[in-house]
């Protein structure tokens, strides 16, 4: 297995003379190894009068109380045998989920990335040299769970390319070999490694793949299963960058120029291209405008083909504080300014919300997609209102009035919106400043005053989509009586 490791990392060039290099080590047996692996290769190089330098990062999540002690000591003591610089950073994962909404699996990822990245920049900034690498202890195993993971998340072919042996400054030196073939070999070297307990837990999505689906492919399906998915990934790789590489030539030749947090692509370049090229047009766009922005996925690029056939004057919001424009004879992705509603009038279209994608924000109007639970309390305030998103066909837009604009009342008729805003001594002047949450001419919510009969939660209704003003007051209703149905997907989609 060491021969693979280093012959692995010697085609990829992951490690080179004089490099430094940044160990993540955990504790567990893939870490374990992975610094084992870069000591034994640091030996042989001396050998050769070449050499690199190792340092080692413990990160503590601050989740499992003495088994989270244990491991930081046992990796202290391992790099104190070996002489290796150590160093610990300690979060409180469970606090930074809570705060920014995320799982604890994401918070740990997060901060885990955050800590390596600032250790690597303060290593660089303190001695000069090759700018340093981060060594992961992802193995192969890792990556068929990934490839797998983004398969049923509805990732691109970038998402389903899994784990690069290089990423930027992170390395990957065992990708080559399988958790069996590490710990087997840790085992031959009488080494001992530290067992997470979390690992055998299936509240994480990564450890359900890896307990029940992988299995299941490897045992009862082929036994080459997960060779054979990260086989796939290379291929997917592959596909991926040659259509980058089409899609950059093809911008090159129209002229592209981005700007600073702006990209436009014409539309007839649009147009004259299958739907694969459009999207990777379109991922180069949002690269040059917002490097390292990850919440665009596969849905929003076909939301924004979608979009590229709208009425000259639209705009779409995305992830990440971005939007699309649509000129006359162009596509215009760029980063939204903060500031207030502008007071002109204005329409945006809402991309389809689906479990995936089941949040965004627009003109203040937060907008959340959930299945309704049992016993579910439906608020009763004017700042959160629910609607039966099964009921929403069309395209949803929030906006300003325009002509035709109309509410259901209880007893089934339509109500013109001009009428209504009379009826309820609306003075003239803020008429055209109120938001509308619209379906067509349909209006779901005149935002701020009544909702539409029509999108009312009824027994039927299975997935709630959940409009809120921003900065408005709490959800705390009262309960309109138990609601015992839940749903699936969407049907509309």
């Amino acid at each position: 297995m060491l021969d693979k490791v280093n012959e692995y990392i010697r085609e990829n060039e992951l490690v080179v003379p004089d490099s430094r290099v940044l160990a993540a080590v955990s504790g567990g047996a893939d870490s374990v190894c992975l610094l084992l692996v870069l000591r034994r290769l640091q030996e042989e190089w001396e050998v050769r009068g070449l050499r690199f330098s190792l340092r080692v990062l413990h990160v503590h999540h601050g989740l499992r109380g003495e088994e989270a002690d244990r491991d930081e000591g046992f990796v202290r003591e391992l790099c104190g045998q070996w002489g290796i610089h150590f160093e610990a950073v300690h979060f409180d994962v469970a606090a930074f989920a809570a705060e920014r909404g995320f799982s604890t699996e994401e918070a740990g990822r997060i901060l885990r990335y955050q800590a390596l990245d600032t250790a690597a920049e303060a290593w660089e900034r303190d001695e000069s040299g090759e700018p340093v690498r981060i060594a992961l202890a992802h193995h192969g195993d890792d990556n068929a769970e990934t490839i797998l993971h983004h398969l049923l998340r509805g990732s691109g072919l970038r998402g389903l390319s899994g784990m690069r042996p290089r990423e930027g400054r992170r390395i990957r030196p065992l990708l080559c070999v399988g958790r069996e073939q590490i710990e087997c070999w840790l085992r031959g070297q009488g080494q001992i490694w530290c067992e997470d307990s979390s690992n055998h837990s299936d509240n994480y999505t990564r450890n359900r793949i890896r307990h029940h689906v992988l299995p299941l492919l490897t045992e009862q399906i082929n036994s080459h299963a997960v060779e054979n998915i990260v086989h796939a990934g290379k291929i997917f790789a592959q596909t991926d960058a040659y259509l980058a590489a089409q899609a950059d030539a093809l911008l090159a030749e129209s002229g592209y120029q981005p700007e600073d947090g702006r990209a436009e692509v014409r539309l007839d370049l649009f147009a004259a291209h299958p739907p694969i090229i459009r999207t990777y047009l379109l991922r180069r766009m949002i690269r040059d405008i917002a490097p390292g922005q990850k919440d665009i996925t596969a849905r929003h690029y076909e939301y924004l083909q979608e979009f590229a056939g709208k009425p000259v004057g639209s705009e779409m919001d995305l992830p990440g504080n971005l939007r699309a424009l649509r000129g006359y004879e162009t596509l215009r992705l760029e980063r939204r300014r903060q500031g207030n509603i502008p007071s002109e009038r204005i329409s945006r279209d809402i991309p389809r919300l689906t479990p995936e994608y089941a949040e965004t924000c627009v003109y203040g109007l937060q907008l959340r997609l959930f299945p309704l639970q049992a016993g579910a309390k439906i608020p009763k305030n004017q700042y959160t209102k629910w609607f039966d998103y099964d009921k929403i066909k069309d395209t949803l837009c929030v906006r300003r009035r325009g002509n035709g604009d109309y509410l259901t009342l209880p007893d089934g008729k339509h109500k013109q919106l001009r009428r209504y805003l009379i009826d309820e001594k609306i003075p003239r002047e803020q008429r055209d400043r109120i938001l509308l949450l619209a379906e067509g001419e349909h209006i779901l919510w005149v935002v701020g005053y009544r909702i539409s009969e029509y999108y009312k939660i009824t027994e039927k209704t299975r997935w709630i989509l959940e409009a809120k003003i921003a900065g408005g007051g709490s959800d705390g209703g009262t309960n309109q009586g138990t609601i015992v149905r839940g749903g699936s997907q969407p049907t509309h989609q």
